[in-house]
């Protein structure tokens, strides 16, 4: 089960890490101590889990090409259920625990619509005749 990702999902898993370290200075400018900790780690479990879920929507998709059109349906729509349970916990986890900031843990799961944008946008922008985005390589 140890399947390669795309070339879509790599991009978007490091621009999300690109975008969690550039929380995580924002945090240190504004607090200047180590009060930007709990910020950070929330910032981590918010980023990590869209790494996750990057790799779930991937994982997702390749199982439902080969099921038939009924099973794929119910198979996709459990899944984005489980990765919105997931994040649900998260946040929870983040409202309940004080050394994880819930400012953090929200800054850290909105990066992934930038990753997004950016995968489509810039990375798969050409679309062909058999109407699939090609990356250009």
């Amino acid at each position: 089960m140890n399947e390669e990702l795309s070339a879509v999902a790599k991009k978007m898993t490091s621009i999300t890490g690109d975008l969690l370290l550039l929380l995580i200075a924002a945090g240190i400018a504004y607090h200047r101590s180590l009060a930007f900790l709990p910020f950070a780690f929330g910032a981590s479990l918010g980023a990590g889990l869209n790494v996750l879920k990057i790799k779930m929507l991937e994982r997702t998709v390749r199982n439902s090409i080969d099921m038939e059109r009924k099973n794929a349906a119910n198979y996709v729509r459990f899944q984005y259920f489980l990765r919105f349970l997931i994040t649900g916990l998260l946040l929870f986890l983040a409202v309940t625990f004080p050394f994880i900031s819930l400012w953090g843990t929200i800054a850290g799961l909105l990066t992934m619509p930038p990753a997004a944008f950016y995968a489509k946008s810039f990375i798969g922008g050409n679309k062909s005749a058999n109407g699939s985005y090609s990356t250009g390589r």
